[in-house]
């Protein structure tokens, strides 16, 4: 069976946190992270309710949501965060990456490949694995750099110390894809560390924060590439990025109806205008998050892999 392309994911992986908690070794370069100071138990209780809350209103939905338990040990406080270790393709190729964070590297697990295979039904034809580049600090964090348009085969990123640009490069020529990089930085001008908190593509509409972009060519590159391949622009300002506007995903149930997933905080920030651009083609589903942006420092697009995988059909 041929699988159409679709920008908008049809299932999504999501790891349940089991010790989540502020990530010092993160903290480094992520400018969204604060430290609340709440104990570790807290954090984790509020961090659960939140997560099963966003798992349930998906569901609801009918969108179709591989969900694994995450490990008591080793100690992984971001493998809630699963999108940065690996990505799914509709060829059936699975990529894993290179992490910046040593805390984070053991997130990488197998027997969830494995899971998603055995136990969901899905095909994986061909594994790479650039997990090494991290022995040479070399880094590229899966579809928290890299935003991919799967129709038209490119791949967005802003360069940042997670996110190189060689690498990123070979990638592309793996899969096919070409490679559309830029520079983005917050108010104190430092690097905005993932491309997916500044930017989102969906099939129809690209919301992107224009003003972090400071290179006019630049700018005008991205914004010439996002309307030759039909995006509307919705730009979005440094306070939105900041509430997490830009961290959102477009995903699809079997019957075909899109929405646009992003936190509470984020769609609270977006203007009556931009909502209506986004709801020509998706129901906005906002997700309370408080917790986990704030602490974390990545919102509801950090929290899912999009599964783009075939199906087995034995």
């Amino acid at each position: 069976m041929h699988q159409t392309l679709s920008q908008a994911a049809p299932a999504v992986m999501m790891i349940r946190p089991v010790r989540f908690c502020y990530n010092e070794q993160t903290a480094v370069d992520n400018a969204f992270m604060n430290n609340t100071h709440l104990d570790s138990k807290s954090s984790q209780e509020k961090a659960l309710k939140e997560f099963n809350a966003y798992v349930d209103k998906l569901e609801s939905k009918g969108v179709k949501v591989l969900c694994f338990e995450d490990t008591y040990e080793p100690h992984t406080p971001d493998s809630i965060f699963c999108n940065n270790w690996l990505s799914f393709h509709e060829d059936g190729t699975l990529i894993l990456y290179p992490m910046k964070a040593e805390n984070r590297r053991v997130e990488r697990r197998m027997d969830i490949i494995e899971d998603i295979q055995k136990v969901h039904g899905f095909k994986v034809k061909e594994q790479i694995d650039f997990s090494g580049c991290e022995e040479e600090g070399i880094f590229l964090e899966g579809t928290g750099s890299i935003i991919f348009d799967y129709i038209n085969k490119i791949a967005y990123a802003c360069i940042s110390q997670r996110t190189d640009k060689d690498l990123l490069d070979k990638v592309c020529k793996k899969i096919g894809f070409t490679a559309h990089t830029f520079h983005s930085v917050d108010t104190n001008g430092q690097e905005i560390y993932h491309t997916n908190v500044m930017m989102c593509l969906s099939e129809r509409y690209a919301m992107v924060c224009l003003q972090s972009i400071r290179d006019e060519t630049e700018k005008e590159n991205l914004i010439r590439s996002l309307t030759e391949t039909g995006h509307e622009i919705v730009p979005l300002t440094y306070q939105q990025i900041e509430n997490f506007s830009g961290n959102a995903l477009e995903v699809c149930n079997d019957k075909g109806e899109k929405f646009l997933i992003v936190s509470k905080s984020g769609y609270d920030s977006l203007t009556e205008e931009q909502k209506a651009v986004i709801e020509q083609s998706d129901e906005i589903l906002p997700m309370p998050l408080e917790t986990i942006e704030t602490i974390g420092g990545g919102s509801a697009r950090c929290m899912i892999a999009d599964v783009r995988l075939p199906k087995n059909l034995d």
